[in-house]
């Protein structure tokens, strides 16, 4: 076997073994004692009866989709450490996914690590650029710096694009970035069933088997390293960062999750918000005298919709909810786990049940290829997409539900994922379990709290003070308080008293109860919408002291007020980085870019895990990729992959060694190009060229398949993508992550080239 394929053989063994590798602070609730357990001068040491710390991080999951909060998705395990710990019912996110994680693990605001954006849509701007500065260290590296194991498991999406390649740097890796193991994904989202997964820094493929799930894999992984670090050190306590995708896109889960939930949701979005709501109060997680806002005009009634459009929606959102409960009881596993071994009740449990609101970017229709259809390819779903119902949640599909469906899953508030100017972008539901020093279990805690909170609570916990400098870098003061002051006193006063929110010109002040927010119009369900200037956006009013789902404008009421909100936020928004100011008209110029003056570059053997970003830029424009191979006999596998099942393209030879290329574009059109015979062993060129249509950007072209130089067939595709995926990589010799091409149902994992050398695979822009 040549040595990619070697290479390629050895990864899903690598996967199958990774797991066994290995501000101004508040007074502590029961501090531990500080007097170390040793004091040998060649360990860190935590203080004594320091707990072990967990911290679990879901992924757009509106305040209203758990059955504590009131939710349709049946989650016992949220509700157990509800029930043992305490439920925060004001507890706020940035409202997108790569603030909320860099303020998380920081303490920051989230432009203060210049994180202030998705990492996909940074620019230039420094509170924005994507790139984390050393003075704003991560709560791992402080604790391990005090003597903790620390381990992070699943989606990772704070490193820039341009250091995802395998040249690095991996100081804004995981591993780079205080935690002794990483296990999961790069990006904002990946493949459920077949995901792009790394071990430390390394590409690895997921462990084998007919029945994987990501979220099972990670638990797994999860628990094989607590036990190992048990094991080891039996006195050095560990801090577990558990980062799942669910309830990201693709809404991927068993059938048999899915299946439990039939006809659940037949009777619509807006009898669902009601029924939520009626939960809510009877649960009492919303105050008495709460109002239900009302569904934006922008966003269909349920009634409008035809019998086949109902169906279809019904069941994007029976997956969505079973995605929910089967990621908690995957969560599960790991409370299991702690009361086997006996550190249940000193372990600080932190469950945040989303980074932000439900995610509205499915459209208003849904979609069974959501990605195609948020960057304007893919068409609304129709007859094509209806037939496909039962595929749904499947490997086959990419689906996401209707913005309807995220803004019920945000009952009773406003908006989505995105609008950080409403509480339903930013308000999540929270659970915090400690059995040893939370004395008033099963309590509520409204006291207004923010993700930035989470670090400065945990080094209460531990009874240490955030650090003046890290590894020799001063430090930026943290900006969240501690809630440890709530854990033994609900009528505490609350001390986390101003907090701004901005993302994409979307934006909000909080102070001593009063919101001001200003929305500044890009719908959370389109990728790219016209800018505005900020001084047309309208300024909102409301008093959460008597309004707890911001229902109520009284601007008009208080002018005073808004204007004195308004300057706050301007005071704040320079104090944090966050402007200038701009909607979605961003530059990347003065950033990195990997692709820059790339218009031929050669790959060979071994190159795996290489980002969309990095490769020449093919979009709106003709290119070439040329494979030299040598072929013996019964040679099969991939020559060089692009993407996943949803968008991408593969070189590959077939079952019957025909030198075969796929090209998926989204739910819009697959081109199938194969040779009608084998490739006979010896050398060969295979090429792949595609002639762009040009008049404009996006536009599509004719695709061409040769064989030393033979035509072997061509193709038409209407148009072309900004990019294929946000987390697929190009490789040569194996397809990592999902696959791309037709290749045999029972081909290994990546279908690796075997019985063939590869020489070198170019790409060429023409």
């Amino acid at each position: 076997m040549r040595n990619v394929a070697k290479l390629a053989a050895m990864l899903p063994l690598v996967a199958l073994i990774s797991g066994f590798t290995a501000g101004a602070q508040t007074a502590p609730v029961a501090a531990p004692s500080s007097t170390p357990a040793a004091t040998s001068p060649y360990e860190r040491h935590a203080p004594a009866g320091a707990p072990n710390i967990v911290l679990i991080l879901l992924d757009d999951v509106g305040f209203g989709a758990t059955s504590s909060f009131g939710g349709p998705a049946q989650t016992p395990v949220f509700d157990a450490l509800a029930r043992s710990g305490l439920r925060y019912n004001r507890f706020h996110t940035t409202a997108i996914c790569s603030p909320t994680r860099a303020s998380l693990l920081t303490g920051r605001n989230p432009h203060v690590t210049g994180i202030g954006a998705v990492m996909n849509s940074s620019d230039a701007r420094p509170g924005y650029s994507g790139f984390q500065g050393k003075d704003t260290a991560t709560i791992a590296q402080i604790l391990r710096e005090n003597g903790y194991a620390t381990g992070a498991f699943g989606k990772w999406h704070q490193t820039p694009d341009w250091e995802l390649s395998p040249a690095g740097p991996f100081d804004r890796w995981p591993t780079g970035e205080g935690f002794d193991t990483f296990y999961g994904f790069q990006g904002g989202e990946t493949d459920q069933f077949e995901p792009t997964l790394y071990q430390g820094t390394t590409p690895v493929m997921r462990p084998a088997g007919d029945h994987y799930h990501l979220t099972e894999d990670l638990a797994g992984h999860a628990i094989t390293w607590m036990r190992n670090m048990r094991a080891s050190s039996s006195s050095r306590p560990f801090f577990l960062y558990f980062a799942t995708g669910g309830i990201h896109a693709p809404i991927q889960v068993p059938k048999e999750w899915a299946d439990r939930y039939r006809g659940k949701f037949d009777q619509g979005w807006d009898k669902l918000r009601e029924e939520i709501f009626a939960r809510q109060r009877r649960l009492g997680v919303i105050p008495a005298g709460t109002k239900l806002t009302p569904r934006p005009s922008e966003m269909p009634a349920w009634d409008s919709l035809s019998p086949e459009q109902k169906r279809f929606s019904a069941r994007l959102m029976e997956n969505y909810a079973a995605f929910l409960a089967h990621t908690d009881a995957q969560v599960g596993k790991l409370v299991d786990e702690l009361k086997k071994s006996g550190e249940y009740d000193n372990t600080l449990f932190i469950y945040i049940a989303g980074d932000n609101g439900a995610s509205a970017e499915g459209g208003l229709e849904g979609s069974l290829s959501y990605m195609g259809a948020l960057t304007g390819v893919s068409p609304a779903p129709g007859a094509k997409e209806f037939a496909r119902e039962e595929e749904i949640g499947s490997a086959a599909t990419y689906s996401h539900i209707n913005a309807a469906w995220a803004w019920a899953s945000n009952t009773p508030f406003q908006w989505t994922k995105t609008v950080a100017s409403h509480l339903g972008g930013t308000r999540n539901a929270m659970v915090i379990s400690w059995p040893d020093h939370i004395q008033g279990k099963g309590g509520l805690r409204s006291q207004f709290g923010h993700v930035n909170d989470i670090a400065p609570t945990i080094l209460d916990a531990v009874g240490i003070a955030a650090p003046e400098t890290v590894d020799g870098v001063k430090q930026q003061p943290m900006n969240g308080v501690s809630l440890a002051y709530t854990f033994n006193d609900k009528k505490a006063a609350e001390r986390h008293r101003t907090q701004y929110f901005e993302v994409f010109g979307n934006r909000a002040i909080y102070q001593d109860g009063w919101m001001a927010s200003a929305f500044h119009g890009r719908l959370p369900w389109r990728a790219f919408s016209p800018d505005r200037p900020m001084s047309a956006d309208k300024w909102e009013l409301y008093d959460l002291r008597s309004d707890f789902s911001q229902s109520t404008d009284v601007a008009a009421k208080y002018p005073a007020k808004v204007e004195e909100l308004k300057a706050l936020f301007m005071t704040e928004a320079a104090a944090n980085r966050v402007l200038p100011l701009k909607g979605q008209v961003m530059s990347k110029a003065g950033l990195p870019d990997p692709s820059a003056g790339r218009k031929e570059v050669d790959y060979h053997a071994g190159a795996i895990g290489i980002p969309e970003a990095a490769i020449p830029r093919l979009y709106s424009r003709s290119w070439t990729i040329r494979a030299q191979i040598d072929t013996a006999e019964q040679a099969r596998g991939v020559v060089a992959a692009l993407g996943g099942t949803d968008a991408g393209m593969s070189l590959y030879l077939d079952e019957q060694g025909r030198p075969s290329f796929t090209y998926r574009l989204f739910d819009t059109k697959t081109v199938h190009l194969t040779a009608p015979t084998a490739a006979k062993p010896g050398p060969h060129i295979l090429q792949v060229d595609f002639d762009y249509a040009g008049g404009g950007i996006g536009k599509g072209g004719t695709l061409r398949l040769s064989v030393d130089g033979q035509p072997v067939g061509s193709d038409d595709v209407p148009s072309t993508p900004i990019h294929f995926s946000i987390h697929e990589s190009f490789g040569v010799g194996i397809d990592t992550g999902a696959p791309v091409g037709r290749y045999p149902a029972r081909a290994a994992l990546g279908y690796p080239i075997e019985n063939a050398a590869i020489d070198k695979v170019t790409i060429r822009l023409r």
